[in-house]
């Protein structure tokens, strides 16, 4: 009887798999991992995808102001990767630490404090460089660059629009609405104001039940076209497994370097199959991925990807940090069924209640249950029930229905089922 391993937070949770029953487990394909990913980040730098070499960019610029936008603590990022060949290549032009600032890309995801910014990018960076969290809510972070092609205010953080040189640092991965993460994504949501991220995250009802290749998808595209209007220099993006091995490292130009990633992240990320399950059990993939319950929620969008209607979901996601959101969290509070907030965030769409209409929407069709840290009363405002023993529900569900499709994906958060009848 084989045996997995479903992340769960910083542990994990054994499942044992019936022998003879109809289960399958869907892992991403995997990629080969670079032996020396330091060097190739070297490399990639003096020879980017679509632009000079970082160092002649930089002696061409004007360098007083170095902007290097970086992720928050819910996208996890190889820095240990990233930031030597980097900073080699500051000191390389003589630009001092004294001109380099990180602005952490936080969205509308809670702004850090010194210790998660210890935790996240080390002690010696924090130590050396000046960190600072976007707030999408200060209107003193913002600067309106004008209106998006379709209308949208541009307001992006200050310090990104007065910089001389902005670098964009991010990882590679499945999107639920935008394709992918990484490249443009840095600046908007990164580092947006509130209005034009719920603006445009707004245009996911018109890409949610067939999502657009990436060159096509209208949200990828305003957000690159507001990237494009800041003026990204150069990006350093990567594609990484779930345990953080890189595999590959793309660097340069914001789109050329930016889609060369993206097609080795589908390559690597999207899974077929040809049955829905009538029983998905789906981990968030660990910490930070399951940090909390907004996070969390892509990894439902996953599962409910491959699940019939009318069947089970099962979501591993430890979420010490509860709901994640405010406003999410507020939504869920109201006492509305779940086609009530269906209904009322597509006429009044409101970010934070966006992923309030997403369990809504899912539940309307599929049995939720949860395990987690939540209390059972938090977990039935997420209109699910609360568990805590996979093996038992697993085990349960097949002596009810022996000649069910099970489908367990143990890195859910990344692993993106995609329908094939072949």
């Amino acid at each position: 009887m084989a045996t997995i391993s479903l992340p769960y937070g910083s542990t994990t949770i054994p499942l044992r798999i019936r022998e003879g029953s109809n289960t399958k487990v869907y892992k991403p394909n995997r990629p080969n991992i670079l032996q020396n990913p330091l060097e190739k980040t070297r490399e990639v730098l003096r020879h980017p995808n679509g632009t000079k070499p970082l160092s002649i960019l930089l002696n061409e610029k004007k360098t007083d102001k170095i902007l290097v936008v970086v992720n928050d603590e819910t996208r996890p990022m190889p820095y240990d990767i990233f930031f030597p060949p980097l900073l080699e290549v500051f000191s390389q032009c003589g630009i001092p630490d004294s001109n380099i600032t990180f602005l952490i890309a936080t969205g509308l995801h809670k702004p850090h404090d010194e210790a998660l910014n210890i935790k996240t990018f080390g002690a010696e960076m924090v130590e050396r460089f000046q960190f600072i969290s976007h707030d999408a809510n200060d209107r003193d972070m913002l600067v309106n660059l004008g209106p998006l092609p379709g209308g949208i205010p541009l307001e992006i953080n200050r310090l990104a629009v007065e910089a001389d040189f902005v670098i964009t640092l991010g990882i590679v991965a499945p999107h639920y609405f935008a394709g992918f993460s990484g490249g443009r994504k840095s600046i908007l949501p990164g580092v947006a104001g509130h209005e034009t991220i719920e603006r445009n995250h707004a245009k996911l009802f018109d890409v949610i039940d067939d999502l657009p290749e990436i060159h096509q998808n209208p949200i990828s595209q305003e957000m690159i076209w507001g990237a494009r209007k800041v003026g990204v220099d150069f990006i350093l993006n990567a594609v990484v497994t779930d345990d953080q091995e890189v595999v590959h490292i793309v660097g340069g130009d914001m789109e050329a370097a930016w889609y060369e990633a993206a097609e080795v992240s589908k390559s690597m990320y999207e899974v077929p199959f040809s049955e829905f399950a009538d029983l998905c059990i789906i981990s968030a993939s660990g910490y930070p991925r399951d940090v909390n319950m907004y996070q969390s929620q892509k990894t439902l969008d996953h599962g409910d990807r491959v699940t019939r209607n009318g069947g089970d979901i099962i979501m591993l996601t430890e979420s010490p940090k509860g709901f994640g959101e405010p406003v999410f969290e507020e939504w869920l509070s109201k006492g509305m069924s779940p086609q009530d907030i269906v209904d009322a965030i597509r006429k009044n769409f409101v970010m934070g209640g966006h992923k309030a209409y997403w369990f809504s929407r899912v539940t309307l069709r599929k049995k939720l249950t949860i395990i987690s840290s939540l209390s059972e009363e938090d977990t039935h405002k997420l209109f699910a029930s609360k568990a805590d023993n996979v093996q038992a529900l697993y085990d349960a569900f097949l002596d009810e229905n022996p000649q069910a499709n099970v489908a367990i994906l143990p890195q859910g958060s990344i692993t993106l089922p995609v329908y094939s009848e072949s």
